[in-house]
């Protein structure tokens, strides 16, 4: 009687460890989610303001620089894909691109 007992707990445990819910390890809040947000908004403002200095018009400048903005976080997101132990991450580019629109809304308030 004390084996069975044994052997329905052993078995218990193993699949109550397959089936308890994983954390998952891209959380959507965190501290590396708000670096992608001020970084995003930081790259659109310095490509924006690159490309007004090289006297780029304001919609072909703010074009250019969304478009530099959201190559730089899909950039990040491969290279953290071929990087081992890393993942290429949906979340990550999301917050990358509500960066970029916060970006754009401060940057289309601008003096031209």
């Amino acid at each position: 009687m004390n084996s069975i007992l044994n052997l329905c707990l052993a078995i218990n445990i193993f699949y109550g460890q397959i089936a308890a819910p994983q954390p998952h390890p891209d959380a959507w809040f965190g501290i590396d989610k708000i670096k992608h947000f001020f970084i995003s908004a930081f790259i659109e403002s310095l490509s924006y303001s690159a490309l007004q200095a090289a006297r780029v018009h304001h919609r072909a400048a703010m074009t250019g620089a969304i478009g530099i903005t959201i190559g730089f976080g899909v950039g990040r997101e491969i290279h953290d894909q071929r990087t081992p132990g890393n993942f290429f991450s949906v979340r990550d580019l999301t917050w990358d691109l509500i960066g970029t629109g916060a970006g754009a809304a401060l940057l289309s308030h601008t003096i031209r």
